[in-house]
């Protein structure tokens, strides 16, 4: 006998996908999450562009998260080039992504996630019952996007960011006019985590390997080695050599795999596994307020950690902008050469790679990017995968929301457009 469940319009993820489970007997003998949307192919269009044009570019791949490929682009082309960003531009750089991990982490937590939890179908619904949890996640999204829109000027796509620095860098005022609202949000985040904290969480746990940048005294964002929680510890330029990517027959997206093992996990959980000690004392005592410490290993709890990233950028920001004093240049003077240089930071959703080869003009050659949601879609099939015997032997609809929320843990970044997952469970005798 055969069984189909299918979910239509799933709008609570970016991207158009399907997931399909086969079952021999009463086990699974194949999981799928098809990744059907076309090529982007802006590795290739890259090609022959000159080096200042990337950033522009490279932000157009998400309008979610754009800074990051921005920041990843630049570091990697920056390496290239042998110059380094630090002081006073290299913390507005972190400000920047401050600001994008909070309206980043904010829509997921609040708009995508949390009706999950609270069994509402999407947001709106979830406002009638809880608005206030809602206004005020709506309010922390709107102080991360006012972060971005003052560095870099405009919230979706921003163009104030170049090799070496910035175009152009804001006084004290533009600036120090934000901070009454991070205070209040920060706050408000604080409350929030109290609030998700109480969430029912499905009793789920697999024995993930955990993939994020670690730096020496910092939370990270845009610099650290590569460490896991199995022994990996590298420098990025040594990324090839120890991840590769996988062509799948059911999904234009690659999979990442550790060479020698297999999936691994990057994103908010996998930080905060490796990094718990890095995070700000307002972060950290509000995780053990409400008793969430590492190891997790429930990936439903990934909602938390988000919270806790939240409650880690705004703290910085403030203290970044209080210290805030406005640099000589906006950026750091930059010579093309022939050279090919590497980038990694943290996009909300995990670890982003950049590469880059660029002539003596400064023209690209070549380019390679590895986003976290590629590097997650074996994960998320390992997930399902092993949750499939529990959804084959709930009810069509409580199996169907489940499908969907292990789904949503990783917060999915396939596209920046609304989508559509069908998830099929087939049963062969």
């Amino acid at each position: 006998m055969a069984r189909t469940i299918k979910v239509n319009y799933l709008a609570r993820v970016e991207g158009e996908g399907a997931l399909t489970i086969r079952f021999k007997g009463d086990k699974p003998s194949a999981v799928e999450l098809r990744i059907f949307e076309p090529p982007r192919f802006f590795e290739a269009f890259l090609r022959g562009r000159a080096y200042l044009e990337v950033p522009d570019i490279v932000a157009r791949i998400c309008g979610i998260c754009p800074v990051a490929y921005q920041m990843s682009a630049c570091h990697a082309i920056e390496d290239a080039l042998g110059i380094r960003t630090d002081g006073t531009l290299r913390a507005l750089r972190r400000l920047l992504y401050c600001g994008e991990w909070i309206e980043s982490h904010g829509l997921h937590v609040f708009m995508l996630h949390a009706p999950d939890f609270l069994g509402y179908e999407d947001a709106i619904a979830m406002a009638k019952d809880h608005r206030e949890w809602v206004t005020r996640g709506l309010g922390i999204k709107k102080a991360g996007n006012a972060i971005v829109a003052a560095l870099g000027g405009r919230e979706i796509h921003p163009i104030n960011v170049k090799v070496g620095g910035f175009y152009r860098v804001p006084t004290r005022t533009e600036l120090s006019v934000l901070l009454p609202a991070l205070e209040t949000a920060l706050g408000d985040a604080e409350m929030c985590l109290d609030w998700a904290a109480q969430f029912e969480f499905p009793a789920f746990e697999r024995d993930y390997e955990y993939v994020a940048l670690r730096h020496a005294d910092e939370y990270p964002f845009c610099e650290g080695r590569i460490v896991s929680n199995k022994g990996l510890d590298i420098d990025l330029h040594a990324y090839e050599e120890h991840f590769a990517e996988l062509q799948v027959p059911h999904s234009t997206a690659l999979h990442s795999v550790v060479r020698g093992r297999s999936d691994y996990q990057c994103g908010p959980l996998a930080r905060f596994n490796l990094n718990f000690d890095r995070l700000g004392e307002r972060a950290r005592d509000a995780a053990e307020r409400v008793e969430f410490v590492p190891p997790c290993r429930n990936v439903y709890k990934s909602l938390l950690a988000r919270m806790v990233e939240i409650i880690q950028a705004f703290d910085e920001a403030i203290r970044i902008i209080h210290g805030y004093a406005p640099p000589d240049a906006p950026a750091i003077a930059v010579t093309p050469r022939m050279a090919t240089g590497h980038g990694c930071t943290e996009a909300p959703r995990g670890m982003l790679w950049h590469k880059y080869t660029l002539d003596e003009t400064g023209l690209v050659e070549d380019a390679r990017i590895v986003p976290p949601t590629s590097q997650n879609q074996k994960c998320i099939e390992q997930d399902l995968w092993q949750l499939a015997p529990t959804l084959a032997a709930m009810p069509h609809a409580a199996a169907t929301r489940r499908a969907e929320q292990a789904v949503r843990n990783f917060d999915p970044c396939i596209s920046c457009s609304t989508h559509f997952l069908r998830l099929a469970i087939e049963r062969e005798d």
